[in-house]
Order: C-alpha cells, then structure tokens, then sequence
C-alpha cells in the first residue's frame, strides 16, 4: 500500500472522527434493523462489516445476535471500536485492521456489509474490482454483499460548493467539486485558538452510479435489490439519498 494513498492518513486522522462526529447511531440502527428484515439471515451466522470504521454497525450486528468481524485499514478506529467493544456483554465480536482490496486469511462469511459509502477511493477500476473479488472468495455460496453508497447523482446536483464548520476550537472550511469521474471535497482545518492552520485534507470517492456498481459487481455477484434510503424506500436515481444494493454470489 502507498503511503500516498490520501484515505489511510485521513480515515484515521483524529480530525476526521471530529468533523464527523456527528453521525447518528440511532439511524445506523434502524437502518441495520431494515436491512435483517429483508436479508432474512439467521442468528449466529458469520457476517463481515468492511470498512468498519470506528464499529457503530458491527456492535448492532453483535447485538442482534450475528458472529461479526468488523475490518477497517484505520488502526485507531479499529482501537477505538475495541474500546467501545470492551465494555459491552458481546462475545461474538471481533475487529481487525485489514485492506478491503484482500481477502482475510481463512476466513468465511454469510454476508458481507460495506455500509457509509466506504466504497470507491481507490485510483484505479482494477482495485475496485480486486475488492469485489476479495469479497467474493471470503463469501459461502450464495453468500451475500450489502453496499451502502451515496447517491451521485443527487449528491452532484445538489453540491454545496463552500461552507464551513466548526468543532469546539476547530474549523474546518470545506470546498467541494466534481469532475466526470469523481466527486471532491477539499477540507483546510485550522486552530481557531492559536490562529494556526493544522493541515489540509482532499476526500475523493469514484461517482458511480447503479449501472456502474451493476458491470462492477457482475462477475461475481447478482445484484438483487436495490434501495434508495436507510428505510429501504425504492431507489430513484434523481431523488434518492443512498444507493443501497444487495447483491447474490453467483453459485
């Protein structure tokens, strides 16, 4: 792995975690709960949450009764995950700093959750589809993949091109643009205390659309469902918040 590559110094970036600190664990919830509904897993079987981050639908997954590994490259969200693991009664629980683009050694699951569009910051096809192909190899026959991705369309249409947010004593001034192929986020963090500039990070996730995830996924999966919200309403293209695919590993 290159240390150039831009998502494993932000993702476990102190900074990152800040800014979005916000994240709601009650709709990460709920939505884990839409998605049991209509996967019909049984309690106990294996299941693999990829890019974990910092473990808030690992340890629902846990809670409902599921064996979960949950994987992330970011070591401190991983050592935060296990943290907050700790101190709950959860026995069938694990987390591991791992690449999405291989396959974890040995190992098998039911299915695989890739949630929070933790998809597409790769530079190249190639490694979109070495990650399709891990997942793949780590899945039982008829396994399946959740991906949780944001909707391009709607996301481009309605980007916001400057804002700025503050944390505390932190201010994080963000400028956004696309381009055909990606969409970009340019976030300049400064100390308001001290006046000081803390550093600069460029978020860069691939726009892709259904039919993209459809040709992405189709050597090795069937795409199933597809929804457009973590209530799981219908997916449109032009007015949808998520794009949310369930897809089959093909036998």
């Amino acid at each position: 792995m290159s240390q150039k590559e831009w998502f494993a110094s932000w993702f476990d970036s102190p900074y990152y975690h800040l800014l979005y600190q916000h994240r709601d664990d009650n709709e990460a919830k709920q939505f884990i709960g839409h998605l049991i509904e209509v996967l019909h897993l049984p309690q106990g079987v294996k299941v693999l949450d990829l890019a974990c981050g910092k473990g808030r639908h690992s340890i629902t997954l846990a809670q409902m009764g599921y064996n979960v590994t949950g994987a992330d490259l970011a070591a401190n969200s991983i050592a935060s995950a296990e943290q907050t693991s700790a101190a709950l009664p959860l026995d069938e629980l694990r987390f591991l700093v791992h690449d999405m683009r291989q396959p974890i050694p040995g190992a098998t699951f039911k299915a695989v959750f890739n949630l929070f569009t933790s998809f597409g910051y790769f530079d190249t096809l190639q490694e979109n589809q070495a990650v399709c192909a891990a997942i793949a190899q780590m899945l039982e026959p008829n396994g399946l993949l959740i991906i949780d991705f944001l909707n391009a369309n709607k996301v481009i249409s309605n980007l916001v091109k400057e804002d700025t947010v503050q944390r505390n004593d932190v201010s994080f001034s963000i400028e956004r643009w696309h381009d055909d192929t990606h969409i970009y986020k340019k976030i300049k963090i400064s100390d308001l205390d001290n006046n000081a500039e803390i550093g600069t990070f460029v978020e860069r996730v691939q726009a892709l659309r259904l039919a993209d995830f459809q040709a992405l996924l189709a050597n090795h999966f069937d795409v199933v469902s597809s929804y457009g919200s973590y209530d799981l309403a219908p997916f449109d293209a032009a007015s949808s918040d998520r794009l949310i695919l369930i897809a089959k590993k093909k036998a």
